[in-house]
């Protein structure tokens, strides 16, 4: 090779520049399966780690397919990049609406998509160095083209979590990659005009794809609400997508519903069951609670009841997802239904992870709390599952006065029974008196509820006025087991090992 080819040409940069945008879509591709496996599925590291291994095999499969491609690398190149946009940028599309009309076959069609996804990106990098290979020095050539296929991913995995799902939305973030994969075709096209065969035949293609992808950019929000209407049954009256989860509200005959990630978080004709069964009991039974953390329960129900005692002078709400905080204080239906409790002046919201709060908490040596409602979805994944630890109840009981009470909400203990108690087993581990009990909530049926502290729990004097479903005389039965609830052997639950995960997984009947 003469000295003059080891510079790269116009061609050849603007292949470079090609390989920065094929990496940046190929990993869209790949998280936005992973993310959408994890929020549909639930148990998100099992969902990451099939999904990107099975994506990862996929593209060495496309490698080794590639040394079958012999001549005319720069039309084979075309119609790989013009598949993976149709394929790749469709995806999280066809993945919504088969979750919602035919959810027997999701798990089919997601990893039949990534495979066929990630055999083509698998081609694609080996054809541009085969393509580059003719003017640049194999050094050079293998130091460049890995450059910018690092660069390319790097560039997406900090703009994915942070800019393209909250402002996009997972669907239209697929159909733009896709559009600069196709873009990255007609690219191909201009540059290797001369090469082609059939040219007329390989513009119509890149036009088509063009069109498909941009009318489906525009219907975006159609197929969500297709997709989702589908779903939920009921009318959607608000969905976004944060960084941490799916959020749906609905109405319907039960009222207002809101959903994370397609799970039911609570019904408005009968959530004052639930956050009157979570809140009372420990308040109550305190007598004159001052200071109050919620950690979760960023919809401001448990904020609600809180705010109906009097001593209540703080109130410290730590709710990871500020979408959650911003909906139900801004949406005027919704904030109605807290009562209007997150505009308080005795509530000071902080939006952070509440392990790491209580971590930062006890670093700084933060006044303790008279009573602290934990009110955390349910262990669907590890990274709520670190909630329920022994790592996690131990910061909390630093953060206990000495008189103080935790309470924790802690799934069904009919359907999940040994999950149920796992959890109070997790609590004693650390040296607190768990004391259970549970309630009957008609959206999710029998529903339990742990009281952690250092004193016994005791029946409290009064209630407040108002209450639909707690009284004096009623109170004492949620602390009464049945055989079908009585305490089973169960394990405590460690940052190690996660068990309550599992156990969680399998007692509910999820794949």
């Amino acid at each position: 090779m003469n000295p003059a080819a080891r510079r790269p040409g116009p061609v050849d940069l603007a292949l470079l520049a090609s390989v920065f945008v094929v990496a940046a879509c190929g990993l869209v591709y790949e998280l936005t399966a992973a993310a959408l496996s994890s929020y549909l599925l639930g148990d998100s590291i099992l969902q990451f780690s099939t999904v990107i291994g099975t994506y990862l095999f996929a593209m060495g499969l496309g490698s080794w397919l590639s040394r079958f491609l012999e001549r005319q690398l720069p039309a084979h190149f075309l119609r790989i990049e013009l598949l993976v946009a149709c394929v790749g940028g469709l995806m999280p599309a066809l993945l919504y609406l088969a979750n919602a009309w035919v959810p027997g076959a999701f798990r089919l069609l997601l990893y039949g998509m990534v495979v066929v996804v990630g055999t083509l990106v698998g081609l694609e990098i080996p054809l541009v160095m085969r393509i580059l290979r003719r003017h640049v020095q194999l050094k050079e050539l293998v130091s460049q083209v890995l450059t910018f296929d690092y660069l390319g991913a790097l560039a997406v995995s900090v703009a994915f979590p942070l800019l393209l799902v909250p402002h996009l939305g997972m669907i239209r973030t697929g159909l733009l990659f896709g559009w600069m994969n196709a873009a990255v075709a007609v690219w191909a096209l201009w540059l290797f005009r001369h090469e082609l065969r059939r040219l007329p035949a390989h513009a119509l293609a890149c036009a088509a794809t063009l069109v498909l992808l941009g009318l489906a950019f525009a219907q975006a929000d159609r197929i969500t609400s297709v997709a989702e209407d589908r779903f939920y049954q009921d009318r959607i009256v608000f969905s976004a997508s944060s960084p941490y989860q799916r959020i749906v509200v609905t109405r319907g005959s039960a009222g207002h519903r809101l959903f994370l990630n397609g799970n039911l978080q609570f019904a408005e004709r009968d959530e004052y069951r639930y956050h009157e069964a979570l809140v009372h009991p420990v308040m109550a039974a305190h007598g004159a609670p001052r200071k109050v953390a919620v950690l979760g329960g960023g919809d401001g129900m448990a904020v609600r009841e809180i705010l109906k005692y009097p001593s209540v002078e703080q109130v410290t709400l730590v709710e990871l997802d500020p979408n959650m905080t911003e909906l139900f204080s801004s949406h005027a239906t919704l904030a109605a239904l807290n009562g209007h409790s997150l505009a308080s002046s005795k509530l000071r919201i902080v939006n952070t992870d509440a392990f790491q709060w209580l971590q930062q908490d006890a670093s700084d040596g933060a006044d303790t709390y008279d009573v602290i409602v934990v009110d955390f979805p349910d262990p669907t994944n590890f990274a709520i599952g670190k909630l329920y630890t022994n790592s996690f109840y131990a910061l909390l009981d630093k953060r206990l006065s000495a008189s103080g009470y935790a309470v924790v909400q802690t799934t069904s203990p009919l359907i999940a029974r040994k999950s149920f108690w796992t959890v109070a087993a997790t609590i004693e581990s650390v040296g607190l008196a768990a004391t259970p009990y549970h309630a009957h909530v008609p959206s999710f049926g029998e529903w339990g509820f742990i009281v952690a502290s250092r004193r016994p729990w005791r029946t409290p004097d009064a209630l407040p006025a108002g209450l639909r479903f707690l009284t004096l005389d009623t109170l004492p039965q949620l602390f009464a087991f049945p055989p079908d609830m009585a305490r089973v052997p169960a394990p405590v639950n460690r940052l190690s090992n996660q068990v309550l995960v599992t156990t969680y997984e399998h007692e509910w009947g999820k794949p």
